[in-house]
């Protein structure tokens, strides 16, 4: 059984999953470093973590597309075994890149992504990553537009069981995420799986 970690490359998805499972993970200072999946292992539990797609710095945008393609082609491949997959955002900078490109006519990625695992059935936590660089009184402003902007409405506090606002450098709100991610898995009848996730 798999837990599926997907978003942009340099969210932070490497980073949250060390602090979820307490693994070594290799983590990058630059966007890209991922270029294929890694799989961690966790007892019966193998947890995922794909390749960024977006920007990658080297990395021609044909190579990006492919990469892009795999990432769909590895969900749709592996639904049966994927338990639900968790989508890693840069929640200080997702509504800027998001209004990019619609400005430029086309459908955001990172939208798109999570209309795909909704689609696949994947029951996908965003976890809105990089917290602690939007000030506390502008949060809740910041979280309502990620919401809007992922085509579900405001206010963000009523999407607690698919948002997750957390700071994987800092380790604020990994509390939070690591009870949803427990939650789900009790949820979907896989409370055996719980004991390979940090306390």
């Amino acid at each position: 059984m798999e837990l599926v970690f997907v978003g942009r490359s340099n969210v932070g998805k490497s980073s949250v999953i060390r602090q979820l499972t307490g693994k070594r993970v290799r983590i990058g200072k630059r966007p890209g470093v991922t270029r294929r999946p890694y799989r961690y292992r966790c007892g019966e539990l193998d947890v995922v973590d794909m390749p960024g797609f977006g920007f990658m710095a080297g990395v021609s945008r044909e190579r990006q597309e492919q990469i892009k393609t795999g990432i769909v082609r590895y969900l749709e491949r592996n639904r049966k075994r994927i338990i639900f997959a968790l989508q890693v955002i840069d929640v200080r900078a997702f509504s800027e890149i998001v209004e990019r490109w619609e400005r430029r006519g086309q459908v955001p990625v990172d939208v798109e992504m999570f209309q795909f695992l909704r689609e696949l059935e994947l029951r996908p936590i965003v976890v809105a990553n990089k917290i602690d660089l939007i000030y506390p009184e502008e949060r809740d402003g910041v979280l309502d537009d990620v919401c809007e902007k992922l085509g579900l409405s405001a206010p963000w506090r009523q999407w607690l069981d698919i948002i997750s606002q957390t700071s994987a450098k800092t380790g604020e709100g990994i509390s939070k995420l690591r009870g949803l991610v427990r939650q789900r898995l009790r949820e979907l009848g896989q409370e055996r799986l719980l004991r390979y996730l940090r306390r």
